[in-house]
């Protein structure tokens, strides 16, 4: 029979069953909520140090930074940018960085290399004292020199001969790579490997190196690049290793009156870029998927120093990918999204 209580109720076991049990529920959902908002013990504070204030390229790479932020700063983490002024005392000013960082007491350092024989001193002297380094954009071949975890990037060997091979066998028979901040690691390797891909396929391949206080003076590139265009009429191809310094090729082809026999092609995206390769003035741009560098090499930092996780890829490859008129449309929606 079932037990009277002085209040005149009765005892239902099947109903204490489940009062018990969604006592026990309603306590696991709330311990499960806090874990996971939970912040780990070791949350990561990191910089990631990119180049120029006046480099739109790096605009890319901040989106990518910036979104992967979000993910440091839920698990209690911190992310500080850091960027050059301009690339006049490039190394010098990409150790002082690296020196400010560490003065900040950061968990991580996310870099690219860019001046091996500056950087990589600094960069030891900060793996010493225990700061994680993770490497994107530039400096493949020296991540084991300062104990990198991985990198996230292309391979710009291997895209500035994809570059070189594509304006051959669209027939260029002279191609001029311009560097426009010689010495940088991967400028070099991307004109080195234009050279290589463009010779194999049957071109002649000229590199033209111009100062570095010219990055970014669109007008100052474009007479130098025409002086080489109209010294050497044989040219009938440019290679830019940006977007910016495509301005400055295409310019100086149009002011020639040449922009039907010199083809124009670049690394790196960018609105204006794309818009030339849909109009037929521009022939091809070499992506290398910036945002995905930034995002990448941000969060997998984070995530390595709060929770101990590596990926089983190292590298990560983010291009090349050539774009030109046969998949324009697509890139043109990513540049409007401001993430190509």
């Amino acid at each position: 029979m079932p037990d009277r209580r002085p209040w005149g109720g009765t005892h239902d076991p099947r109903e204490e069953t489940r009062m018990n049990l969604t006592k026990t529920l309603k306590a696991t959902v709330a311990a499960a909520a806090l874990a996971l908002t939970a912040v780990p013990a070791s949350a990561a504070d990191i910089a990631v140090i990119a180049g120029s204030i006046e480099d739109g390229f790096f605009n890319l790479i901040k989106k990518g930074v910036d979104d992967a932020t979000l993910v440091v700063e839920a698990n209690g983490g911190s992310v500080n940018y850091l960027r050059t002024p301009n690339y006049d005392n490039f190394g010098p000013d990409l150790v002082n960085l690296i020196n400010q960082a560490v003065a900040q007491g950061v968990d991580g350092i996310a870099i690219p290399v860019w001046v091996p024989e500056a950087q990589v001193p600094a960069l030891q002297k900060a793996a010493e004292q225990g700061i994680k380094i993770m490497m994107y954009n530039s400096g493949m071949d020296v991540k084991g020199d300062i104990s990198g975890i991985n990198y996230f990037g292309s391979d710009e060997f291997v895209a500035g001969e994809a570059g070189g091979r594509y304006m051959a066998e669209q027939g260029a028979q002279k191609i001029l790579c311009h560097i426009h901040t010689p010495g940088a690691v991967n400028h070099e390797a991307r004109c080195g490997g234009v050279e290589k891909g463009g010779t194999e396929a049957g071109a002649e391949v000229v590199i033209l190196r111009t100062p570095a206080n010219l990055d970014g003076d669109i007008t100052g590139l474009a007479e130098a690049i025409k002086s080489e265009l109209v010294a050497d009429q044989s040219f009938d191809a440019v290679i830019s290793l940006s977007a910016s310094s495509a301005d400055a090729s295409t310019n100086a082809v149009q002011q020639i009156g040449a922009g039907d026999r010199v083809m124009v092609g670049a690394f790196d995206l960018s609105e204006a870029a794309l818009n030339r390769i849909q109009a037929g003035t521009q022939k091809m741009a070499i992506d290398q998927l910036p945002y995905l560098q930034g995002f990448l090499a941000t969060s997998m930092l984070a995530a390595h120093i709060d929770f101990g996780t590596e990926l089983a890829t190292d590298p990560v490859l983010t291009g090349p990918a050539i774009v030109d008129a046969s998949n324009i449309e697509t890139a043109l929606a990513g540049v409007s999204a401001g993430a190509r």
